[in-house]
This record gives C-alpha cells, sequence and structure tokens, in this order.
C-alpha cells in the first residue's frame, strides 16, 4: 500500500468582507491574539489581516468570559499566539458563524507521494493520510495526482467513500489499470 500524505503548507485564507475596503479575503498573518482584561472576566480576540488593503480586525473568540473559566493552558497558548491554537480555532465551525467567515484551503496544502509509485503492479492500492485536518475532496485530489479528468479518475478507481465531498481524514482506494 503506498502512502499519500496531505499536509498544511500554511494557514488558509478567510473570506471574510473587510470593512474598510470590501476585499472579501484576509488573512491571520503570523497568527496573534489580543487578550484584554476587564476585572476577572477576558476578552479574547484572534487577529486578522485584510489581504487587499491590510486593515486589522478581530475575530471574538471569547468575550466577558471569566478567568476561572478558561484552561490555564489554553490560556497560555493565547498570551504566547501559538500557531497551532490558531489552527485548531479556525477549524472551528461555531467561531466561523459566529465572526461570518468562511475559509479557502486554496494553495494552503500540498500532497506528498512517493516517486516511484507509477512503477506498481496493477492495481495499485494507495493510503491518503492527513498530517492536518485539511479538507480535500477526494475525486479532486486523485485526479490532479494521476493527471487525469474527475470522470476519468473517477472510473478508474475503487474506493468505499464519497468522493465528491470533501474530507479531512484518511481514506483508501485501489487504482485500476486503463482500460
Amino acid at each position: 500500500m503506498l502512502p499519500w500524505v496531505v499536509r498544511r503548507t500554511r494557514l488558509p485564507l478567510l473570506s471574510l468582507r473587510c470593512l474598510d475596503c470590501g476585499a472579501g479575503t484576509a488573512t491571520t498573518g503570523e497568527g496573534r491574539f489580543r487578550v484584554n482584561a476587564n476585572g476577572k472576566a477576558l476578552d479574547v480576540w484572534l487577529l486578522v489581516h485584510c489581504a487587499s488593503c491590510g486593515r486589522t480586525g478581530k475575530l471574538a473568540v471569547h468575550e466577558r468570559a471569566p478567568v476561572r473559566s478558561l484552561d490555564p493552558a489554553e490560556l497560555d497558548g493565547y498570551l504566547a499566539n501559538d500557531r497551532d491554537l490558531v489552527a485548531s480555532l479556525l477549524e472551528d465551525p461555531l467561531l466561523a458563524r459566529r465572526n461570518r467567515f468562511t475559509l479557502d484551503w486554496t494553495g494552503a496544502w500540498r500532497l506528498d507521494v512517493p516517486s516511484p509509485w507509477r512503477e506498481e503492479a496493477w492495481p495499485v492500492r494507495v493510503e491518503v493520510v492527513f498530517e492536518d485536518p485539511v479538507p480535500v475532496r477526494p475525486d479532486r485530489l486523485i485526479a490532479r495526482e494521476l493527471g487525469l479528468s474527475r470522470n476519468q479518475a473517477l472510473r478508474r478507481i475503487k474506493c468505499e467513500i464519497p468522493l465528491r465531498r470533501p474530507r479531512t481524514t484518511g481514506f483508501t482506494f485501489t487504482v485500476l489499470p486503463e482500460e
């Protein structure tokens, strides 16, 4: 079985309307948080930057949260601007809904494939492993790597999962020889 590995290369862009220029794309840049204390309550925001004009905006992570309600390790992550914490927050659907953004994963991941895999005996069994939870449509991933159209790829592969739905977890498939 051949391993294909999907790796995140950067944080995804956010589809989020800018208040100044009206552009619809923002970036988290280096992934910085702003933490503001007000008595025994904390506000935590993730800072984002408009990709067009550079304006800084905020995504509300916690608003008026009692200090004791936050996990100390999570609070340390906010204060240290932990990139893994930024990545996990961006994947939270509640945060996305509350702040009205969607993620644009275009160009934010790569597929690592062993180079001599085409010399294997047909049919070839492939295991796709996700190092990071990047949503990818299996039919597009397979077609791109095989150099085929999606319809041709769908005819040549056997798989037990729906291939036209984005996935963030691993799966296996079999590539059949050309007819």
